[in-house]
């Protein structure tokens, strides 16, 4: 990446956790820290600055350092909305994005994205395991902000429908799926529990 493009991260910790009984996933514990410190190492040595996109526990995010950001709505709209609050907080072109639970992902994942949005001139670049696409996992300009804006006032929440839309590159993760594992469940986080961390 050109040294003098600004990078901004967000973290999006904004779901309600269904299937985690409603907790705050981004602040549960994961080998004795919360979930979302390991997104923050992860993204902090690539970015200027890291927003956490999060529609509660909102002091207790805070109390992590970075500034917080919550939906332009109430009603939980999913990832998109994340990245489009992101995207109007951020003085960057470009925008990491990354899940809070998901404890794998190290920086070097993280440039390999930057590296694929610049060598393919595309404006996201998205995660895929070899199987499936992580389209949580993105490298994304911020100039499709109007674009996102447009989508998600049609209605639309849909992620993958966005994205397909976009001049978009997957970044093979195939030697090393595991990384793009993220914590839905309790048993998520008691079999993860069980990974070495590098």
């Amino acid at each position: 990446m050109n040294s003098r493009i600004k990078i901004a991260g967000v973290i999006l910790a904004g779901g309600r956790a269904r299937r985690m009984s409603n907790q705050d996933k981004g602040l549960l514990a994961f080998k004795g820290r919360p979930l979302v410190g390991y997104a923050l190492a992860a993204l902090a040595p690539v970015v200027e600055v890291v927003f956490i996109n999060a529609n509660r526990s909102i002091e207790a995010y805070r109390e992590l350092g970075c500034p917080v950001i919550s939906d332009q709505t109430d009603s939980f709209d999913g990832p998109l909305a994340g990245i489009l609050t992101a995207m109007i907080h951020a003085d960057a072109a470009i925008l990491l994005v990354m899940p809070c639970d998901s404890p794998l992902i190290k920086t070097e994942h993280l440039q390999k994205m930057l590296f694929a949005l610049a060598e393919n001139n595309a404006d996201v670049a998205v995660a895929f395991d070899g199987e499936r696409l992580h389209p949580v996992f993105l490298a994304i300009k911020t100039g499709l902000q109007s674009s996102l804006q447009d989508y998600l006032s049609d209605g639309e929440r849909k992620v993958m429908t966005w994205l397909t839309r976009q001049d978009w590159v997957q970044v093979d993760f195939s030697n090393e799926p595991e990384v793009l594992s993220n914590i839905n469940t309790l048993d998520d986080l008691a079999r993860l529990e069980s990974y070495p961390l590098a």
